[in-house]
């Protein structure tokens, strides 16, 4: 049999430039190229919120990491005679697990952020543990409690990879395979160089990279499988992870067999073991590179179709005086559709006119005002973004709470009024903590750095004296930056009053008195930029695929439903 890289004893000690050989070494570069240009892709669009859900920065190092074993295999057939002993043990034994590892604490975060979206789809949510509470709690694990989620799996998946490359080097010190001075005696190598460089790339020394393999692969990743089965969102991350998961399963019991069986002898000079690891890591890349980057341009691509149906439609509609009249057929559209019956001239489904008119901002403002319900449960269960939804209707609530007096400043100037402001305040400020500041939120929503600004102006000081100067519990989105871009004002802007899903304030909020000022800059219109914003957003991300969702199982229902003649 041979060894990890197909050396025989009948191998000569110098390289090989065979065709095999000099097809794996081409090969290696064509796909080093391609995939980082896919990386380099995600890297630029990562503030697509496609990408910014995923957090993708654990699953580029873990792509590099295992790229860069899958690299050193391609060369295997062109340089293994002449490799040093020890050095695919190396490579097996570090860069690999590591990046195994990686890649499935990647994983772990689809599971986490569908989790914790789910309390965005109930009319009444709030968190279980408020920060006073939270910093009460003392010992080891309560402080590893509070880190967030991508803090808390880099120290297991940390502590495991210390584990493994422990094992791995202790192995290799026990071991006179790679070296005759110490070790347990009766483990060297014998017989010619080539006999003995055959003996290096095989043995029980590689039982930890084996166990390390099939504990990821076999019992990690079904676990994520099976919990990710009632799963269904929107951006392709369920497939990626279905897809690399099934990859996965293959790639150590194939190595061991192409390795140990002697039928695979014949193979092995042109397939050698490893590269049914490095089969397995190509898959991989596809969909934990290349998916994502086809999503971004979906997403793109949807965008551009909406604002130009936006375009079309106000084309339409200006300066025909027909304003009124279109706003009530987006009306009646828009509710037969969220009823899940169709219109009497069946508009919803085939009429461009009503393409155009129901993906605008109307038509949206319209549902977040009548009934945000449906639209809440799809952004927060399939297109993950949940929080942009609770935070428009948690606006709206707070706007239709405050006093006419108040909204447009001719409140008088007394006790009761300032009461009645710090209580607004009080509720402005929770708001605030729920969804935009990027030490609390557990999820904040994606304004722009100068709004941000502004509202931590306004807000971060009273946030603090609240809430602690401790960093949120848990940040499932951004974890390693606060990187926010500029959106451009929605083109469509119109006023409507929204039917707010109602929320239940924090525990700590409720201790908010009078002893922090209300800052001059707050008044009603404090978060009028963040939720044009945040509209704009919905509008041309989450708000297409709910209307085509919707249409979706509109018509699944017709066609399952008989017609009155066979009924008769």
């Amino acid at each position: 049999m041979g060894s990890e890289l197909g050396v025989t004893p009948d191998s000569k000690p110098e390289a090989v430039y065979s065709p095999v050989a000099i097809w794996w070494a081409v090969w290696a570069g064509v796909w080093t190229v391609a995939v980082g240009c896919g990386l380099a892709y995600l890297f630029v669009r990562r503030d697509s919120p496609v990408l910014r859900v995923r957090g993708i920065y654990l699953s580029l190092a873990a792509i590099i990491l295992l790229h860069l074993y899958w690299a050193s295999v391609q060369f295997g057939v062109m340089i293994g005679p002449i490799m040093p002993g020890d050095a695919q043990y190396w490579l097996m034994g570090t860069y690999l697990p590591i990046g195994i590892a990686l890649f499935h604490a990647s994983n772990t975060r689809f599971l986490h952020v569908a989790k914790m979206q789910k309390k965005y789809a109930q009319p009444d949510h709030h968190r279980a543990l408020s920060y006073a509470d939270a910093r009460r709690q003392t010992g080891l694990y309560a402080r590893f409690r509070r880190l967030d989620f991508d803090t808390r799996t880099l120290i297991v998946v940390g502590i495991a990879i210390v584990v493994q490359l422990f094992l791995t080097v202790l192995m290799w010190l026990i071991s006179r395979k790679w070296h005759r001075t110490w070790g347990i005696p009766g483990t060297e190598t014998h017989g010619t160089p080539m006999e003995q460089l055959t003996q290096m790339g095989q043995g029980w020394e590689w039982w930890s990279t084996i166990v390390g393999q099939f504990f990821w692969a076999w019992i990690v990743a079904p676990i994520v499988l099976w919990k990710a089965r009632h799963i269904h969102d929107t951006q392709g991350w369920r497939v990626q992870t279905i897809g690399c998961v099934i990859a996965n399963l293959p790639a150590t019991p194939m190595w061991l067999i192409a390795l140990y069986v002697p039928a695979f002898e014949v193979i092995n000079p042109y397939w050698i073991p490893p590269q049914w690891i490095c089969l397995s890591i190509l898959v991989m890349e596809i969909f934990a590179v290349f998916l994502p980057c086809w999503e971004v341009m979906r997403h793109q691509s949807l965008r551009q179709e909406t604002l130009d149906l936006i375009a079309q439609w106000e084309a339409k509609t200006k300066g025909t005086g027909n304003d009124a009249k279109s706003f009530s057929d987006v009306s009646t559209m828009i509710d037969s559709m969220m009823s899940g019956w169709k219109s009497t001239d069946g508009s919803i489904a085939t009429k461009n006119t009503g393409r155009d008119s129901i993906l605008t901002m109307g038509a949206l403002e319209h549902v977040l005002e009548r009934n945000p319900m449906p639209l809440q449960k799809f952004s927060a269960l399939n297109d993950f973004s949940g929080e942009n939804i609770a935070f428009l209707t948690s606006v709206a609530e707070w706007k239709n709470s405050l006093p006419k007096s108040i909204r447009d400043g001719s409140a008088p100037d007394n006790e009761n009024t300032r009461e009645l402001i710090h209580e607004r305040y009080s509720r402005a400020l929770h708001i605030y903590v729920e969804f935009i500041s990027v030490r609390h939120a557990e999820f904040p929503v994606n304004i722009s750095s100068q709004d941000l600004r502004r509202l931590e102006h306004i807000f971060e000081e009273s946030a603090r004296v609240v809430y602690g100067d401790e960093a949120k519990l848990e940040d499932p989105v951004t974890p390693f930056d606060k990187f926010t871009f500029d959106v451009p004002p929605s083109p469509t802007q119109t006023e409507s009053s929204q039917r707010p899903i109602h929320l239940q304030p924090l525990e700590s909020a409720a201790r908010y008195g009078g002893d922090v000022p209300v800052p001059e800059d707050f008044d009603a219109k404090v978060f009028d930029d963040a939720e044009d914003s945040i509209k704009y957003l919905v509008l041309t991300n989450t708000w297409p695929k709910f209307i085509k969702t919707r249409r979706i199982s509109t018509e699944s229902a017709d066609t399952l439903k008989p017609d009155g003649g066979d009924m008769a």
